[in-house]
């Protein structure tokens, strides 16, 4: 065999053996590729799992009952539910006043003190006052005249005579009245012997001394207040609703209000359609009975006004609602037993401690109790398996 037919077949052989090589290195190449394929298409499958498992969760008997999980079957009916406000009890604005000179003086003596229940017509602080001093004087003079002219008769004095000394009188009788004197204490300057001056503030009307901020000796302005009197058998409660929450309160409806560990019966009188600058709220009033003498001015109250849907009704309470990954609102069903699936809805009216919704049809097992440990059993295995 020559040399060049050795070299013939030599190359001959290295062609088919590259062949074979590239051939399998094409069908590996393809191998891997559809591997990584299949690969590819398992993880795909693995994650739209795990979105889906996002929304659920699956808890033991022993979760559910350690986490007080309660569930309840949603069905739509009439809702019976309360509104809850803050109060304060206050003074009757209406039945109370404020004891006060109506013209600078000085205090002589207290006649009655702090808490007192006081009965109309009682004395309550005496006086003394220049100005009152004058008046008395020139009501005595005036008061004198005007009992000489009526004596004598119109005729005897003539009608400009008998008309001077009778207006003379009235309106000294009416500065001393304007001043804060009584009838009787005006009738009792016609005895010469009365110091002039002193004059004695008396109750308009029954009450209780609610405050006596004064001591005797002391010099007191006109309009100055030295008491506030009030008639504690009907006060007022002053409620604080949120600017946010629309109610119907026409006067007259009725709430509950608790002071302590007791409850009374009060009834909306007015309602305030301006919000205060101090404490952005709206105030409602109400009024009480007192006939016991068990509530008093400036103790807390919790009031409670009743509402009750016209139609049937979805709710749920508010506790139930939780925010889903993407800040809508959701609740939780329970599909299967201890299997519970993020639903979401939309939100309606506020029932109290109630809320009404919609998106969820009637007789849908909802977690009622327990709403957050399922929201962070949830949470928690979407972190899991986003970390997975």
């Amino acid at each position: 065999m020559n040399i060049t037919y050795k070299i013939f077949l030599l190359t001959l052989l290295l062609s088919v053996a590259n062949n074979i090589i590239a051939a399998e290195d094409d069908h590996d190449h393809e191998e891997t590729k559809a591997s990584i394929s299949a690969d590819n298409h398992e993880d795909g499958d693995d994650h739209g799992d795990e979105t889906e498992e996002a929304e659920r969760v699956k808890l033991s008997t022993k979760q559910t009952e350690l986490a007080a999980i309660k569930v309840e079957e949603l069905t739509a009916r009439p809702m019976d539910y309360q509104v809850y406000a803050p109060g304060e009890i206050q003074a009757n604005g209406y039945t109370s006043y404020l004891v006060s000179p109506r013209v600078d003086s000085v205090v002589l003596k207290r006649h009655v003190a702090l808490g007192d229940h006081v009965e109309k017509g009682q004395a309550l602080v005496s006086l003394f006052s220049e100005s009152v001093a004058e008046a008395q004087a020139d009501y005595r003079v005036d008061s004198s005249e005007w009992q000489r002219v009526k004596k004598l008769g119109r005729k005897a004095m003539g009608d400009s005579r008998f008309v001077s000394a009778q207006t003379a009188y009235e309106v000294a009788y009416a500065r001393l009245l304007a001043f804060g004197l009584s009838q009787e204490a005006i009738s009792s300057l016609h005895n010469k012997s009365r110091a002039l001056g002193e004059y004695t503030l008396i109750a308009a009307n029954s009450g209780s001394v609610q405050t006596d901020d004064f001591n005797q000796g002391q010099r007191v302005e006109s309009g100055e207040a030295l008491m506030e009197l009030s008639d504690e058998k009907e006060l007022w409660v002053k409620a604080l609703l949120a600017p946010n929450i629309h109610l119907n309160l026409p006067s007259g409806t009725l709430a509950q209000i608790k002071v302590g560990n007791e409850w009374f019966t009060a009834k909306v009188i007015q309602e305030a359609h301006t919000i205060d600058p101090q404490t952005r709220t709206r105030v409602v009033r109400l009024l009480v009975s007192n006939d016991s003498h068990r509530l008093h001015p400036g103790q807390f109250a919790d009031v409670y006004f009743a509402f009750a849907t016209d139609e049937e009704v979805l709710a749920v309470p508010e506790s139930a609602l939780m925010r889903g990954s993407d800040g809508d609102w959701t609740v939780f069903i329970e599909t299967q037993a201890g299997e519970f699936e993020a639903r979401e809805v939309e939100l309606g009216r506020s029932l109290g401690k109630w809320r009404e919704i919609n998106g969820v049809e009637s007789g849908s097992r909802v977690v009622m109790e327990g709403a957050f440990f399922v929201a962070s059993q949830i949470a928690k295995s979407d972190f899991s398996a986003h970390n997975h």
